[in-house]
């Protein structure tokens, strides 16, 4: 789970593109990309088919690390319904959570990155993952770290990934208006902070992050987590 096949590279200045030319120098065909959080897989077709759409959105043919994800809402929206028209297969999942809270947010990201994996309808040959190694695949594949800006079909995940969360707590902010969140998207904010104050946490918060343990009047250690303790959705 930590090298290339035999006999690809990628070069510094490879750009964007330059893990799945070195894949596909090796005939690894499909690739799949992956993201964790909520977690989102995206396998692309071969050739100009398969450039990041995202790219063109940015305003550049490969655009500066970390730039992808970091859309303003319009062109994400956009570069969101290019990435799921042009891709051989793509899913998102979604973990509860509740679920997060039992099994701690590590475990569950990569569980639910092997979830998405299940859930495509092309299965892929080779797997790149944003951040971490992740065994039980069934594949081969390769652990990137930073791989949202270095990678393209990593970046479009996370194109997938935001829009699906903005979406989401766009939804939620339907059923528990006083959180306001569909302003903050569950991120941490003044506001979000007062609200969680004030009102105390709603059934969707998680209750493994400090300052949502403190809202509830929850004393003793907070559980063991690998994410940001004042991180309140991932």
């Amino acid at each position: 789970m930590t090298t290339l096949p035999r006999g690809a590279a990628v070069r510094r200045d490879a750009g964007l593109y330059g893990f799945e030319r070195a894949l596909r120098r090796s005939a690894v065909e499909p690739n799949c990309w992956s993201r964790r959080g909520r977690a989102r897989r995206v396998c692309w077709p071969p050739g100009r088919s398969g450039r990041n759409p995202a790219c063109k959105a940015s305003g550049g043919a490969d655009p500066r690390p970390g730039r992808l994800q970091a859309l303003d809402r319009a062109p994400r929206e956009r570069c969101y319904e290019e990435v799921i028209a042009r891709a051989l297969a793509w899913s998102v999942v979604v973990v509860s959570p509740a679920e997060c809270d039992r099994l701690g947010m590590h475990v569950a990201n990569i569980e639910a990155l092997r979830r998405s994996l299940a859930r495509l309808d092309v299965r892929p040959v080779y797997v790149l993952t944003d951040g971490f190694p992740v065994d039980g695949l069934g594949v081969p594949g390769l652990a990137i770290w930073k791989g949202d800006r270095v990678a393209a079909c990593i970046s479009a995940a996370s194109v997938l990934a935001k829009v699906t969360r903005d979406r989401i707590m766009a939804d939620l902010d339907k059923v528990h208006p006083e959180y306001d969140f569909k302003t903050h998207k569950g991120y941490v904010t003044k506001v979000h902070r007062e609200a969680l104050e004030e009102h105390g946490p709603s059934p969707i918060h998680r209750m493994r992050f400090a300052n949502v343990r403190r809202a509830a009047g929850i004393e003793g250690p907070e559980p063991t987590t690998l994410e940001p303790q004042l991180q309140l959705f991932g």
